[in-house]
């Protein structure tokens, strides 16, 4: 039985409502389906509503990023390639009667999040003022935000994409001027004049080669973990650290091979315990099974919850992992209902 607890909607980034997510879990043959938007979980109630009335499983959650400092994980490469000290976490199965807590919690962190998208919007604009973007226009109307959704860091380079694919017909030519490598399948993607999924490619590329130049390093919108730990605690929710492992190759199609957690592994699992973290959410389509097997014994070694979550977030990513075929990874089936169970229970 397929599961999938880290589905990204349009209040984060996502080509897919969340109708249109259930709607896709469901025709890829998911038995659950887990809402898992970034800094917002506005679009709750929707996808819920869309579980109850296609029949299949739902459970709820949002994912942010917090800061480790005073903890020994600080000043380390954790699972967010941008900055140091930096930590991304999930809070999973939110039980429903504190949508409204959880939405008001985030607010003021949305709102300190959208100064800094409009910082890192102005170094865009400084490095390439022949494609000039704007946060007012170009930005924040393809998102959720006036219904409580969040503003990322893929909406600012979607619209950078969408003004580059406008002005130039030779993309991966263009992206050369700019000191950006393409080579492949992805340069392929790029020449294809009748590709539909053309914006979401480019977007991939530039994340992962132009973030570096224009990145402005978040600070007033993350809270310190323990004041996010306190807070799931608070609701009952299910608090997560993310795994990300070392990447050679991203499935997602926009982290450039770069080291992460892995040489240091027994230190975070030890301090995320220490800490007081629930479980931990790992994407089997993303690591090694090396790499898995190390992570499973430690979550075992210090009992913590696992939790299967695909990153869903772009239309060239499916909706399944097969890695779930393997009888080894029942555990992560089991635990999606365990979380439906807690969330409806609390």
């Amino acid at each position: 039985m397929y599961v999938n607890n880290h589905i990204h909607t349009t209040y984060s980034f996502s080509p897919y409502t969340p109708t249109q997510a259930v709607e896709k879990a469901i025709a890829a043959g998911l038995k659950t389906a887990g809402i898992m938007d970034h800094d917002s979980i506005s679009g709750a109630r929707e996808f819920i509503s869309a579980g109850e009335r296609l029949e299949i499983a739902t459970t709820i959650g949002i994912e942010c990023r917090v800061k480790v400092n005073g903890t020994r994980l600080e000043n380390r490469y954790l699972n967010n390639p941008d900055q140091k000290s930096l930590m991304y976490m999930a809070i999973h199965a939110v039980p429903h009667r504190h949508i409204d807590t959880v939405t008001n919690f985030f607010a003021p962190l949305r709102k300190a999040r959208n100064v800094r998208n409009r910082a890192m919007i102005d170094n865009i604009n400084k490095l390439l003022p022949d494609l000039a973007i704007d946060f007012d226009t170009d930005v924040e109307p393809f998102s959720m935000a006036k219904d409580g959704g969040s503003i990322t860091e893929r909406h600012i380079i979607y619209a950078l994409a969408k003004k580059i694919i406008a002005k130039h017909t030779d993309i991966p030519n263009f992206l050369k001027s700019i000191d950006i490598k393409v080579s492949g399948k992805v340069e392929d993607y790029l020449s294809d004049k009748e590709n539909p999924y053309l914006e979401y490619d480019l977007l991939g590329v530039l994340k992962s080669g132009l973030m570096p130049r224009i990145y402005v390093e978040a600070t007033d919108e993350c809270l310190e973990v323990g004041e996010m730990l306190a807070f799931a605690k608070q609701i009952n929710a299910i608090s997560a650290y993310a795994y990300l492992g070392d990447v050679s190759d991203s499935v997602t199609g926009d982290k450039a091979a770069q080291t992460f957690e892995d040489s240091y592994l027994d230190i975070l699992f030890d301090e995320i315990h220490t800490l007081g973290f629930n479980a931990v959410t790992y994407m089997p389509s993303r690591n090694s099974k090396e790499q898995l097997m190390r992570v499973r014994e430690l979550c075992d070694q210090y009992g913590l919850m696992q939790i299967s979550g695909e990153d869903i977030n772009s239309p060239r990513q499916p909706f399944v992992c097969d890695a779930l075929n393997d009888p080894i990874f029942q555990n992560l089936v089991d635990m999606s209902w365990k979380l439906i169970e807690h969330e409806r229970n609390n």
